[in-house]
């Protein structure tokens, strides 16, 4: 077993090193297709929020590189690596993957990408496309450098997942615990064709409506994060004085449901909570 993965090791640097060559960012995989190396913060006493700001490897996607000594750097220091990963969304290519998984059972997601293509009048070009050891494939595509495309899985139908900006594809020579990841005869040779609009399109999701931002929401939201934190003893107080302070700087209706909500989450029936804030509501009306 230890022969079979020096091999595998050693091809798969052999791969990655040839995909950064093309431009293509890698990191080592292990087996699982997960990042072969460890987060360098994983002991720490609190969550580091880094993306290899600290310059020590081990941050997924955010490792990969078109640098042949660094590329060389990450598998020395993952020796049981025997796959790489191929960054999406990153210059010059940016990489979008069309993951047409095999899995819902029944799913058919080769037929699902057929039917969107009739329906939205697009042609997937002859590209790069890859076969998964399940019998899966990844349709390789690029995309405009002002368009980011998420991940999603099953979005735009079943069985349908996208790698998009932050995600990564199991590079073609990777060995997985399944079996070995292939390129599709007849594909070898080319390279990721531009993505067609239309699909463009169906990728990313239209933008969320902007809604101009009302005169005390942020102190309703303090309002109601003042309610959640109470604890047992203090729900009804913590409420009334917050609705209290609603109902004075003249959001009390505005904000009635999400304090009524936030009481019920800490204990409160929703009759005790809609009782205290009414009971509020009077006495602000009195004052």
């Amino acid at each position: 077993m230890a022969t079979i993965d020096r091999q595998a090791a050693t091809l798969a640097l052999a791969h990655a090193l040839s995909a950064a060559e093309r431009g293509l960012p890698v990191i080592p995989l292990s087996r699982t297709k997960l990042p072969a190396l460890p987060s360098p913060h994983r002991n720490g006493a609190h969550p580091v929020l880094c993306r290899g700001e600290c310059g020590m490897p081990g941050h997924g996607v955010h490792d990969a590189t078109t640098d042949p000594a660094a590329v060389r750097a990450l598998f020395a220091a993952a020796p049981w690596a025997t796959g790489y990963g191929i960054a999406c969304g990153r210059a010059p290519h940016h990489l979008i993957g069309i993951d047409l998984d095999t899995k819902p059972p029944g799913a058919d997601a080769t037929a699902a990408l057929q039917h969107l293509a009739l329906r939205h009048l697009f042609t997937i070009p002859e590209t790069v496309v890859v076969i998964t050891p399940s019998g899966g494939r990844h349709i390789w595509l690029t995309g405009p450098p002002d368009t980011v495309v998420p991940n999603s899985a099953s979005r735009i139908a079943p069985g349908i997942d996208i790698r998009g900006a932050g995600g990564y594809l199991v590079g073609p020579g990777s060995l997985s615990s399944r079996g070995v990841y292939r390129l599709a005869p007849g594909t070898a040779h080319l390279g990721p064709a531009p993505c067609p609009g239309t699909l463009l399109g169906l990728l990313t999701p239209p933008p969320r409506p902007h809604h101009p931002e009302q005169p005390g929401d942020h102190q309703g939201q303090g309002l109601v994060r003042f309610v959640l934190a109470a604890h047992e003893g203090q729900r009804n107080t913590r409420l009334f004085w917050a609705a209290c302070r609603a109902y004075e700087n003249g959001i009390g209706e505005q904000l009635t449901a999400a304090l009524a909500s936030a009481a019920v989450h800490t204990g409160l029936t929703p009759h005790e909570a809609h009782a205290t804030i009414a009971s509020a509501a009077r006495m602000s009306a009195s004052r």
